[in-house]
């Protein structure tokens, strides 16, 4: 919501067939990614709904063809080193791609095709919320084991239908919304893989994350088209901007940014929910409530620290102090420290 009321502040700019506010938001948010390796889907596809570019099926279609070409690159990377654990990605491949592919035609099997926009704004709005709840419990999920001093950094040994069960779920919800790649299937894998390294767990799910895009991509293609116009300055805003987000990522607070990120996608979740006419905030675009959602987001920005300590105290410690939210955003399963470039790469 912040990032398109900067943007919603200017006309619409074409400039040679280009539609220069994408390729801004796709810049702004390419660095955003850059930076916290959060996921750009889950901040993409609000972003050009509120900016009233195309239907929800359309902007779902290109932000999920524009992330197939980049996700491709940051799993290159990561199989040149060797840190993807190949086992465990073929299991969550195995379950995530053929229902990432069945997703839309199913959606679009059991919804109306009139009331298809407004069920896809209401799906992406429990996706954002759900994307925005995960970083709140693998936070926790972190404290707990750094507070138990758990081991970390074995070998897995990898469970296969938990695991596929895992991908199917994660596919489904990526096939419908484009959110959850690196969001959801990721609380999930460190929740049952509590050994593996915080580089294996980055890497495994960007390796599974290309097939999982790309089907989502193909099948959200031929069942609803592609935008072209809309597709090409998504390519040209987002590259670069994760490229310079990578770049300053070490000079600059990510942990701060990403608790942001985490009200920003609360609030376009529920601006969502409020836009696609669900029943407790309205009948629709026509009876909207702006001020509820900013102050929810108000209200986060407030009762989250105190949450937090509560927690903390629950477990043993002080309510403020150390470990830091960005000491546990660093910390890998288990003790012993990691590097900051690679928590930070993790997709979607």
């Amino acid at each position: 919501m912040i990032l398109t009321s900067m943007l919603t502040a200017a006309d619409v700019f074409v400039v040679g067939g280009i539609d220069l506010k994408v390729v801004t938001a796709a810049f702004l948010v390419g660095v955003v990614v850059g930076i916290t390796g959060m996921g750009g889907g889950a901040l993409m596809t609000p972003a050009l709904i509120f900016l009233g570019v195309g239907d929800a099926a359309t902007v779902v279609t290109a932000d999920l063809t524009a992330a197939a070409v980049y996700k491709t690159g940051g799993a290159a990377v990561h199989w040149r080193e060797g840190s993807p654990d190949i086992k465990l990605a073929g299991w969550l491949i195995l379950g995530s791609v053929p229902f990432a592919f069945l997703g839309p035609f199913l959606l679009s099997a059991f919804v109306d095709p009139a009331a298809l926009d407004d069920t896809l704004k209401m799906a992406i709005g429990f996706a954002l919320l759900l994307a925005a709840s995960t970083y709140a419990v693998r936070l926790y999920i972190q404290l707990r084991r750094v507070r138990a001093g758990e081991p970390g950094g074995g070998q897995p040994v990898v469970r296969p239908l938990p695991t596929i069960a895992v991908g199917a779920v994660g596919g489904a919800l990526v096939g419908v919304t484009s959110v959850g790649s690196g969001s959801v299937i990721m609380i999930a894998l460190l929740m049952l893989y509590p050994t593996l390294s915080a580089v294996k767990l980055v890497g495994t799910d960007l390796v599974q994350a290309v097939p999982l895009v790309l089907a989502a991509a193909l099948a959200n293609i031929y069942a609803h088209g592609l935008d072209w116009g809309l597709l090409l300055p998504l390519v040209i805003g987002s590259v670069p901007g994760t490229i310079i987000g990578s770049k300053i990522a070490p000079r600059v607070p990510a942990s701060v940014i990403r608790r942001g990120i985490v009200i920003v996608l609360t609030m376009s979740g529920l601006a969502l929910l409020d836009k696609s006419g669900w029943a407790p905030l309205g009948a629709g675009e026509d009876e909207t409530y702006p001020l509820l959602i900013a102050g929810a987001g108000l209200l986060m920005l407030i009762v989250l620290p105190v949450v937090w300590g509560l927690l903390r105290r629950g477990q043993g410690m002080p309510m403020f102090g150390t470990p830091t939210v960005a000491d546990l955003e660093r910390q890998p399963p288990g003790p012993g420290p990691v590097d900051q470039t690679e928590a930070d790469q993790s997709p979607r």
